[in-house]
């Protein structure tokens, strides 16, 4: 899924920018049990293009679901954060330089403690991590590309998850199951006068429909991006390279 295409300008970078994910485990720094959370929060959303990227350099399915569980359980339990300053303020940056420095320094000593009992910080379900590998096409792309593309799509996969929750709230859920193809699509999916006759309403209202939900998706998107950069200067670069990503083919 791709960005909607854009209907009016961007808004000015937004307010609430300092209560972030990624912006709270950066000034909080390793004190703090807040910052943890949100560092943990980030882990559980992102963590499937580290498999993705484990399994490229030619990992099995097994050995790729414990390498990033314990790289998990080093980043979240000891001093991984000295090191964000380096991935230049952005949390994939970062997470993708911490997890090569663990698989390249730290893996035969994380894997011992495991042995020892460690416990397991953030949970990867294996069936549906090595069903989505599954899925991925079987191109050229490096495995460095292959998680800056499986970033990309992951994000847009929270912002259209925050979408779909917030119309089921509103009780627009019929609606937006009709509709969210045209978010993204520019409207070359299904005409708007077939849609308006599916949700018995007119091919006005579904037009202002459409033009509202792909506001509000590019009102999350900025957001969700936002939670994984340290300043709201960052937050229009990442979007450029990570739709650049989901175009980088080979």
């Amino acid at each position: 899924m791709s960005e909607p295409p854009s209907d009016s300008p961007s808004s000015a970078p937004p307010q609430w920018f300092v209560t972030t994910h990624w912006s709270v485990v950066l000034a909080a720094g390793n004190d703090s049990t807040k910052a943890t959370a949100a560092l943990e929060k980030l882990c559980k959303n992102y963590w499937y293009p580290l498999y993705a990227f484990v399994r490229r350099l030619g990992h099995s399915a097994h050995d790729a679901e414990d390498r990033v569980q314990s790289f998990f359980a080093v980043c979240l339990e000891k001093n991984y954060l000295a090191a964000a300053e380096q991935g230049k303020g952005r949390f994939r940056s970062f997470l993708l330089m911490a997890l090569k420095r663990f698989l390249a320094n730290e893996w035969d000593k994380a894997r011992a403690q495991k042995r020892g009992g460690a416990h397991t910080v953030v949970s990867l379900d294996s069936l549906t991590a090595e069903q989505r590998y599954a899925q991925e096409p079987s191109d050229n792309l490096s495995a460095d590309k292959l998680f800056d593309r499986r970033w990309a799509l992951t994000l847009l996969d929270q912002v259209v998850t925050r979408l779909h929750d917030e119309q089921a709230a509103a009780g627009k859920l019929e609606q937006f199951e009709q509709l969210k193809e045209c978010i993204t699509s520019s409207g070359r999916g299904t005409a708007y006068a077939e849609l308006a006759s599916r949700l018995n309403t007119s091919e006005g209202a579904i037009k202002v429909a459409v033009h509202r939900l792909r506001q509000r998706y590019r009102e999350l998107l900025e957001a969700e991006i936002a939670n994984t950069v340290a300043s709201p200067a960052d937050v229009e670069d990442e979007r450029r390279q990570l739709l650049a990503a989901l175009g980088n083919a080979s």
